[in-house]
């Protein structure tokens, strides 16, 4: 049965490593939702956000073989409720629509979106939510007319309370004990 996964894959910094973990995807045939890297709380750590469907048979095969790669520290594997999670969206739209009527400062105020920036010609608007809140924001403003979008992938912290400094510390005290967490 398919369903919905967010990996964290917390790797060293180095050139090739992104290319290596989303080519163990494309060979089991498993398209990518989502991904975002960014560095972590730790110097030199950075973290891959990876989205997919599959199954729990699949997710555990292709955690395994990421684990497998030798810059990667950890990969956990979380389901949608283990999760808390985010997007962001930008919008831009002509200034013209904001100087006619208050109609989008209205829906900005309605999605709990921000104006960041209003020059003569665009303005842009920031929201942060899930998909379904970023994409009813870019249905409402469809009619004013977007001059462009774009969304981020799922950020995403664990529900669990261990965090990778606690793991890496076993990881140096009891290096044979660990398992991935699949």
């Amino acid at each position: 049965m398919i369903h919905l996964f967010s990996l964290g894959v917390f790797t060293e910094d180095k050139i090739g490593l992104l290319n290596r973990t989303t080519g163990i995807f494309t060979r089991r045939n498993i398209s990518i939702e989502s991904l975002t890297v960014s560095e972590t709380e730790l110097s030199g750590v950075f973290r891959f956000n990876i989205k997919i469907k599959t199954t729990h048979e699949q997710i555990q095969k292709v955690a395994g073989q990421i684990e497998k790669l030798i810059e990667v520290l950890r990969v956990q594997v979380f389901e949608e409720d283990e999760t808390i999670y985010q997007e962001i969206a930008l919008y831009k739209v002509p200034t013209s629509e904001l100087i006619k009527s208050d109609n989008i400062e209205r829906l900005v105020r309605l999605h709990s979106a921000r104006i960041l920036y209003v020059g003569p010609e665009f303005m842009v608007i920031e929201k942060t939510g899930h998909k379904e809140e970023t994409q009813q924001l870019f249905a409402d403003l469809e009619p004013f007319g977007i001059l462009e979008f774009v969304r981020s992938g799922r950020i995403f912290v664990s529900k669990s309370t261990e965090n990778l400094i606690s793991y890496l510390s076993k990881v140096e005290s009891h290096p044979t004990q660990l398992q991935p967490i699949v």
